[in-house]
């Protein structure tokens, strides 16, 4: 019989807003929103004191000064949360080489056989989260399980500063309890027609059969039968390789001019090559996505037989998607573009896509 695993999911709190409030103690204890005020902005992210009047990531910040009066906007600075996340892993290093990051605030580690040698996954956990904080002056939770699924949601279980565990013998008790809309790979939209079929809690979803699972879900069955069940056997993979890197931005003000929104794309596209270059990897696939003033989106992608392994080649191939679409029959407020189908090797360009637009 395989030895049980020993899992953290390590989730820092409030990451950017809580550097903001570490690096300015002016902002201690108020309700902080990373991201811009302006008209068009959105929340990056908020701190808990924001939180606490509904304010989260992705709120329009409209609705975010609506619900918050006294909410205080700083704009985000990537480059010091990429900075105090490479000393956050650097603390996870000493303790596991089986690292999977998940973002820049949170990762999962595996450590069965800890290099400190620490008794339990448990102490492992208390003592990374003491690292942090006297190190840091930052405060992470984290979730302990024998598996990747239980762990993420045991760490959100005592949020903030805080960690709970999920041993075998509990696991498939404790998913009966929960909200399925609480589980990885259950959104919005898939809660919803859950609902719709009268599945609410883990113990709803775990009456259903296989069967009744794919004719309603198709091939996400399998996962929600198992993670209904609290199993999943997933190894933490410290080689985990995106798939994928892109950039959007919203626009203050609706575009019509095609010079305006082909200036837009180019700066999206500059943005995904300037990461693609910094870690030598090129994609086969470019994607284009446009957001109406109505909401409407829309995406547009080609495939390569060669790496995109260039600004100019990448520029060229997301203004022409972009062509697909102008003139535009209406403003634009967004545009995005990403790479995908990524590899580290440089080939010979090709000119012929495998695939027209979609």
């Amino acid at each position: 019989m395989p030895a049980v695993r020993k899992i953290l999911h390590v989730d820092m709190d409030a990451f950017f807003a809580s550097v903001e409030q570490r690096d300015d103690p002016a902002l201690r204890g108020r309700p902080v929103a990373v991201g811009s005020a302006a008209a068009r902005g959105v929340v990056a992210a908020a701190s808990y004191e924001a939180r606490a009047f509904g304010v989260k990531s992705a709120l329009p910040s409209v609705t975010a000064l609506r619900r918050c009066p006294d909410l205080i906007f700083v704009p985000p600075r990537f480059d010091v949360y990429r900075a105090v996340s490479r000393q956050i892993h650097a603390i996870f290093a000493e303790y596991t080489d089986l690292i999977q990051p998940l973002s820049l605030d949170e990762a999962y580690l595996d450590v069965t056989t800890n290099l400190r040698a620490l008794p339990t996954a448990w102490a492992t956990a208390k003592e990374i989260r003491a690292r942090i904080r006297d190190t840091l002056g930052l405060t992470a939770s984290a979730g302990i399980s024998y598996n990747k699924f239980l762990a993420k949601l045991a760490s959100d279980h005592r949020k903030p500063d805080g960690q709970f565990a999920v041993t075998p013998d509990m696991g498939a008790i404790w998913v009966e309890t929960l909200p399925v809309a609480r589980f990885h790979g259950v959104g919005p939209v898939t809660a919803a027609k859950m609902a719709r079929l009268g599945i609410v809690t883990g113990a709803d979803l775990r009456a259903q059969s296989l069967d009744f699972l794919r004719a309603h879900f198709g091939s996400a069955a399998e996962w929600y039968h198992a993670i209904a069940r609290g199993i999943d056997d997933r190894p933490v993979n410290p080689d985990r390789v995106r798939k994928s890197s892109g950039s959007e931005t919203t626009f203050d003000r609706d575009l019509i001019a095609d010079a305006d929104i082909l200036e837009g794309v180019q700066r999206m596209a500059d943005e995904v090559w300037a990461w693609c270059a910094a870690r030598q990897v090129f994609g086969r696939t470019v994607t284009i996505k446009v957001k109406y003033a109505d909401f409407r989106q829309i995406t547009r992608s080609r495939s390569y037989l060669a790496p995109i392994d260039s600004a100019a080649k990448l520029a060229d191939a997301s203004a022409a998607l972009t062509a697909s679409v102008l003139p535009t029959p209406q403003g634009i407020r967004l545009v995005g573009v990403t790479v995908s189908n990524l590899t580290s090797e440089r080939e010979p360009s090709g000119t012929l896509p495998l695939f027209g637009a979609d």
